[in-house]
């Protein structure tokens, strides 16, 4: 009964949504139009006719083009700042020169980040004269030499600058999500900020802008060649970067990656990146988009004295190769520790092309998450491990892409050919008739649901501007696709899906093209993290107007009823649209029956009495409605999602299935067989035996949820039937019901109509307690075939204390989370010993649970000794910084006073807050609490929390590269066999060596 939706086309890749094409444009002139206008202070815009995002779009007179759009859902507003150039224009000796750019963008500028500008500048051109006697020098003897001089010059120079001065000045507004991205086209820059602090973002940013400036350059670099080292043991980034060099032969998509190769990034040069920064980030290739909270003249005449002050000049974009038609398949192969898996892409025309419109609606025919070819012809008859297909489409081509993931009894070729083969009946037409109709409106929902979030509404205007695209045709779209008929859409399938793909066989084994990367010995750099520049004494006394908090009543915003038979119904309006939610809740979940997560997945495998298991799935995609069940340690909910008009219609499909399940041996035969192969794949990824194997070890040891699972011997001798039943049985045991939409008393009716109780409703069975375990002195490890060496430092602290939820936030703001943050400087902006390094004090989720500090660093494996002492150091004797201190505050305080709940929030923070004890919204007293700490509070919070804390550690690295005997001083080294770590296989000895 659990509903998997897939990621629709836009939602996956944002570039996918625009069209341009003249056709287009005819085509919909008399139903969506461009309008001119021109606001009360003279700034001139454009609408589209029936935009349900009613977007402004400005263009300033130095050709900066301004996307706003109103959201009022709270007082934020997402930013972006969006450059029409990415990875295609890296000069072809200097690849990775785009992504490296927009790290420098980070460090400030003459007044940004500056002690002495006149004094630093002098040492920064000598390293960019360095640089470029290291670029040509020939020999590494040489190469080393220069190197290290530049260490030397650049430590100089960290004298005169002040570290991540601009991260301290975003967080400081209260800004969230502060980050950016490189991609073939783009590079964008994003924050969200608080609506009150849109004039001095503007300030600050428009000032980024005016110039480059490449301080702290080296050490930048050195967190760039970890960003290409987690690269490297990316499996997936390789299948990807193996199809596009297939599919693109000549153009920069296939011979160009973002990240760019190693021996350019070993030899990189200052002034190619000043030349580029000078050439495309101009104003008439940039766009501003803010999608918020905001007041539309007040807004453009602010942008406008800020960003209109730039210069403007000529921006002419390289012409880049065009690529001959492939005329038969092409094999490629990539290796690594990951499961085996397969892909076949087919290259497309790109954006605003026919093709764009044709491939959109063939890859939602084949999978759409629910009623799909692919989806019910493989996934839902388990016929392979999992199987999908997704588009993508860029400014010059695009590419259908197509996955899919061996059964434990197949090779790849055979799922190539299940795939293949379901290409093949949407070239025959074998799909019904009303499919195309279903999926225009699957992507109308999803369109719905993506505008009303302010984050996927701004992601979309940028798109759009970095693809050259009129929004009218994003408007206009979907209604473009309902003209497409099955014949145009079969006869499309045909000419397009031939011999001239390009297939990727993703085996397990060594890669052997992985570039060994050494340590530099970088000397680490001044931080002079209590001084700050001029520019920055001058931004903070830039006053905003004042923003004060809101805080929930939930008595008030959370509305209740009941049904017929007495279950409570908690609901809340939704305002904004015609969709609705609703939940069927159950208090309990894995802890209290082992079997129930086991049966609910079963379930979504079977059909009944009136439909099969595909013809449900059809049912439920025509009425736009999805249905799923999730089953967590303690709740259990059955949930219904989609249109409201079909609310009845919906409610009746789930209640007939959840009523009248039929078992089937042969799905549960073929679920137990995909159960094994899921684990056989599970502990092949390094995130899950990290994240989810280690961590869950280093809390519990061997007694844990994790591994409190059922032997696949185990599973096998259970009768399906004994699963149906505990599912249908669901029903007798106590219940609430939540639901978000409009018109509460249709949605009761409906439950009343279908939803049929006992008289009389049972108490949960009781919960299984797990014994936390204490922690300190164990370092757990398990080998792994990588490239970087990843670490995670538990500590068990003191049950749950709300008394300690404002210390704890003022905390994380201030040492361990953000660009700004004591970790981040410290260990990767002073000593470049990482590319993630972070800290926090975790508060337990549930009253009486403890507490937990845990620390991350992800690194080289020969850094990795220099990366612990740096962390533990820390970990024992945190930093004090006042100016930082004050940010910190200053940031947590904003944050909260911009923060609301809202729409479902509302409910799910109560269920939340209830279950660590709480009945009210305690964010009135963090934030009163925030605003009087000192730096002698949050001290004394570090001392008595996390100075002496004990720690397991666990490591996740190759055991031919880790220094054991440095992991040996945090405690007794013991190497855990996956399975044993999972429990995925009985073993008479415990699978654990000490090392």
């Amino acid at each position: 009964m659990k509903k998997i939706k897939k990621l629709l086309f836009f939602l996956m890749i944002p570039a996918t949504i625009f069209v341009s094409c003249d056709e287009s444009r005819k085509t919909n002139e008399d139903a969506v139009v461009t309008e001119e206008h021109t606001d009360d202070a003279g700034f001139s815009y454009e609408t589209v006719t029936n935009d349900p995002t009613g977007l402004r779009l400005y263009t300033l007179d130095n050709g900066l083009k301004v996307y706003l759009s109103q959201n009022t859902d709270e007082p934020k507003i997402q930013t972006y700042i969006a450059v029409r150039a990415g990875s295609n224009y890296d000069p072809k000796e200097t690849t990775g020169l785009a992504h490296y750019l927009e790290h420098m963008v980070f460090k400030g500028t003459s007044k940004i980040g500056t002690l002495d500008w006149e004094k630093e500048k002098e040492y920064l051109q000598q390293i960019s004269d360095l640089y470029e006697e290291h670029k040509a020098a020939t020999d590494s003897l040489t190469k080393d030499e220069i190197y290290r001089k530049i260490d030397e010059v650049s430590l100089e120079a960290s004298n005169y600058s002040v570290a991540n001065e601009y991260d301290k000045m975003v967080q400081s507004l209260g800004a969230t999500g502060t980050n950016a991205h490189t991609w073939f086209e783009e590079t964008v820059y994003q924050n969200k900020i608080p609506a009150n602090e849109l004039n001095k973002w503007l300030s600050l940013e428009s000032d980024r802008f005016s110039e480059l400036t490449l301080r702290l350059f080296h050490t930048e670099l050195e967190a760039v060649f970890e960003e290409f080292n987690r690269g490297q043991d990316n499996d997936y980034r390789k299948v990807y970067a193996a199809s596009l060099e297939g599919l693109f032969p000549n153009h920069p998509y296939g011979q160009q990656t973002t990240i760019g190769t190693g021996d350019h990034l070993k030899n990189p040069s200052m002034v190619a990146i000043h030349n580029y920064f000078d050439k495309y980030y101009v104003p008439s290739n940039m766009a501003m988009v803010l999608v918020g909270d905001i007041d539309f003249d007040k807004t453009i005449k602010e942008v406008n004295e800020t960003f209109g002050k730039l210069q403007n000049k000529e921006v002419r974009h390289p012409q880049l190769p065009k690529e001959e038609p492939i005329t038969s398949p092409i094999e490629k192969e990539v290796y690594g520790p990951t499961a085996e898996n397969i892909s076949i892409a087919f290259r497309a025309d790109g954006i605003g092309s026919k093709d764009q419109k044709y491939v959109t609606l063939c890859d939602m025919i084949l999978a759409n998450g629910t009623a799909g070819l692919i989806d019910l012809d493989l996934n839902q008859k388990q016929v392979v491990q999992r199987a999908s297909c997704s588009p993508t489409f860029l400014n010059d081509y695009g590419y259908h892409t197509f996955t899919g993931t061996p059964k434990s009894d197949q090779s790849l070729d055979e799922v190539k050919d299940l795939l293949l083969g379901e290409i093949e009946k949407l070239k025959k037409g074998e799909f019904e008739d009303w499919m195309i109709d279903a999926v225009v409106n699957d992507l109308k929902l999803s369109r719905t649901r993506r505008y009303e979030n302010a984050t996927a509404l701004a992601s979309a205007y940028y798109n759009a501007f970095i693809h050259h695209e009129n929004w009218q045709q994003e408007v206009a779209f979907l209604d473009d696709l309902k003209k497409i008929t099955k014949e145009d859409l079969v006869k499309f399938a045909n000419n397009f899906y031939q011999e001239n793909y390009v297939v990727v066989y993703k085996r397990q084994g060594e890669d052997k093209s992985i570039v060994k990367v050494k340590n530099p010995g970088i000397t680490p750099v001044n931080l002079n993290r209590d001084k700050k520049s001029e520019y920055l004494q001058h931004f903070s006394e830039m006053e905003s107007e004042d923003l004060q908090p809101q805080f929930v009543d939930y008595d008030k915003a959370i509305n209740e009823t009941e049904l017929e038979n007495g279950v409570k119904v908690s609901y809340i309006d939704n305002p904004q649209n015609d969709l609705f939610q609703m939940y069927i809740l159950f208090d309990m979940g894995n802890d209290n029956n082992k079997d129930l997560g086991l049966a609910v997945d079963y379930i979504e495998y079977l059909g009944t009495d009136k439909y099969t298991a595909e013809e449900l799935k059809k049912e439920f995609y025509k009425l736009g409605v999805e249905y799923y069940v999730g089953t967590g340690s303690d709740r259990t909910y059955v949930a219904l999602s989609g249109l409201k008009e079909n609310l009845p219609q919906g409610l009746a499909l789930l209640e007939d299935l959840w009523t009248n399940a039929k078992p089937d041996a042969e799905a549960y035969d073929k679920y137990v067989d995909k159960i094994s192969k899921g684990r056989q794949d599970t502990k092949t990824q390094k995130g899950s035996i990290l994240w989810s194997g280690l961590m869950s070890f280093g809390q519990y040891g061997e007694d844990s949820p994790l591994r409190n699972i059922y032997s696949v011997a185990e599973l096998k001798e259970k009768d399906p039937a004994d699963l149906v039943n505990l599912v249908k049985g669901l029903k007798k045991y106590k219940q609430r019901v939540f639901y978000y939409g409009k018109d509460v008393d249709a949605a009761v009716a409906a439950l009343n109509k279908e939803h049929k109780l006992p008289e009389n409703l049972i108490e949960y069975p009781e919960a299984k307690e797990y014994a936390r375990a204490e922690t300190g002195g164990n370092v757990y490890f398990v080998n792994y075939d990588m490239v970087q060496a990843e670490m995670l430092f538990l500590a068990k602290e003191d049950p749950f204390d709300p008394e300690k939820m404002a210390a704890s936030t003022l905390f994380n703001a201030y040492f361990g989370s953000g660009l700004s943050s004591i970790v981040f400087q410290e260990i990767r902006e002073s000593k470049s010993l990482a590319y993630s390094a972070f800290s926090s004090y975790s508060n337990a989720s549930k009253e009486g649970d403890p507490d937990y500090v845990y620390a991350y660093i992800g690194t080289q494996a020969n850094k990795m000794p220099q990366a612990v002492d740096a962390m533990m150091g820390l970990m024992k004797d945190m930093p004090e910084a006042e100016e930082q201190f004050n940010a910190a505050k200053d940031a947590a305080l904003k944050k909260i006073a911009a923060q609301r709940i809202n729409k479902t929030g509302i409910f799910w923070n109560y269920e939340s807050l209830k279950k660590r004890g709480i009945d009210h919204d305690n964010r009135e007293e963090i934030y009163n609490t925030i605003k009087d700490m000192t730096m002698e509070d949050l001290k004394d919070f570090f001392n008595q929390n996390i100075k002496n804390s004990e720690y397991n550690v666990m490591v996740i690295g190759n055991e031919k590269e880790v220094d054991f005997e440095a992991l040996s001083k945090l405690g007794k080294v013991q190497e855990l066999d996956v399975d044993y770590l999972f429990n995925y296989e009985k073993s008479k000895e415990l699978q654990r060596k000490d090392l």
